[in-house]
């Protein structure tokens, strides 16, 4: 949700916990997961408004990257992976997911 949509709810919708969508989404698959079910919620919530989601699979040592109109880029083994431009300068290390 970004700054925008936050401050267009009003303090009683807050106190009733509020649909919203995440403005950036990120999970990390665990080996409970189903992928499938796990890449048809990222494009769900790029759908309803996210900026951008990240589904880190670890085992897999893959990232899938979502973004609104475009299609799902899969990054191998990256060692880092950058929140440009929704997270100007944010960088994620992805060293330590990968050695778990």
């Amino acid at each position: 949700m970004s700054p925008t949509q936050l401050a267009a709810i009003t303090r009683e919708q807050m106190k009733k916990s509020p649909r919203v969508c995440p403005y950036i989404a990120v999970k990390l698959v665990s080996l409970a997961d189903s992928l499938e079910k796990l890449q048809a919620k990222m494009a769900e919530y790029i759908a309803n408004g996210s900026k951008l989601g990240w589904l880190i699979d670890p085992d897999k040592m893959q990232v899938h990257v979502y973004r609104p109109g475009q299609a799902v880029q899969v990054l191998d083994n990256p060692t880092s992976i950058s929140g440009d431009p929704e997270l100007p300068g944010f960088v994620l290390d992805l060293e330590p997911v990968w050695r778990v």
